[in-house]
């Protein structure tokens, strides 16, 4: 585990922001294309896994105090970071004529399955 790096260093913070401004550009020139999007968001989900599942879990802290400040920055900066997915309601809402989207604003329509 590479305890040396801190997160806040200025080199860390300029790479990030180079990603944030990638993706960024990516979802503009692909605004409207719902096929693209979709690539780039299993793609996002695909990385958020590989670093989850490889290097994060390479790095945990293997001593009490630095399993402590991991849990501690954790708590303090927003908890752990999750991938949500759109739920199936909201993404039919699209397809759905007008009055039809009243029904599922009012509970008529559900995403849950049949008993």
């Amino acid at each position: 585990m590479n305890q040396g790096l801190k997160v806040d260093s200025e080199s860390f913070n300029h790479q990030l922001q180079e990603i944030v401004a990638a993706v960024h550009n990516v979802t503009q020139d692909y605004q409207g294309d719902a096929i693209a999007l979709l690539a780039l968001l299993r793609q996002l989900e695909y990385l958020h896994r590989e670093i989850r599942d490889y290097a994060f879990q390479n790095s945990l802290p293997n001593n009490r105090q630095a399993l402590y400040a991991l849990l501690k920055d954790i708590e303090s900066e927003g908890g752990w970071p999750y991938i949500e997915r759109m739920k199936l309601q909201k993404f039919l809402v699209n397809l759905l004529p007008d009055d039809c989207s009243e029904n599922t604003e009012n509970g008529l329509i559900s995403d849950r399955p049949p008993n």
